[in-house]
């Protein structure tokens, strides 16, 4: 494992997670969280685990899996993205499963991201995006330690002529 928690670990891509990839990517419900308005192939997921992964110094961006630390099944994605090592910084994303929510695997997965990002990737901060309307991921990134830092009007486009606010939330780590 790759970093691991008390209940869960987080472990870099392997072939055998393409039907999980396929499936999660593929849910439409999610798009609008991910910024995704197409479906991806099972060939594109697999050219992307064998050909684009991955260093995160030259794609800027990080995918990896959280598993479930008793069962060994995999429940959720973790995504450093915007990668930035002159500013060091990047954004995070975390999707866990249905059924899998509410049990504290996304506050341990951005535990284990910080971690990963203050003494690894020797960050100053990460950030992410949450829509306004979206208490339960507030809360968790607040419950983390991020602070709003700053309200995108009308950032994300959910509808005809319908936008949503959007509040970047940062963790900036403290000076030692």
């Amino acid at each position: 494992m790759f970093l691991r928690g008390p209940h869960i670990s987080i472990r870099a891509l392997e072939p055998s997670d393409v039907g999980l990839l396929y499936e999660w990517e593929n849910n439409r419900s999610i798009w609008a969280v991910s910024y995704t308005q197409i479906p991806f192939s099972k060939f594109i997921l697999e050219e992307f685990i064998n050909t684009a992964y991955q260093d995160i110094y030259t794609s800027k961006q990080l995918r990896l899996m959280i598993q479930d630390n008793a069962t060994k099944v995999t429940i959720g994605i973790l995504d450093l993205f915007d990668f930035d090592p002159q500013h060091s910084r990047c954004g995070l994303g975390i999707y866990v499963h249905e059924g899998h929510r509410n049990k504290g695997v996304a506050l341990e997965t951005i535990t284990l991201a910080k971690q990963y990002g203050s003494e690894t990737l020797m960050l100053k901060q990460v950030y992410a995006h949450v829509a306004a309307n979206n208490e339960a991921s507030l809360a968790l990134f607040t419950k983390a330690g991020f602070e709003k830092s700053g309200l995108k009007k009308a950032w994300t486009k959910s509808g005809l002529n319908t936008y949503e606010d959007v509040w970047f939330l940062q963790y900036v780590f403290p000076s030692e």
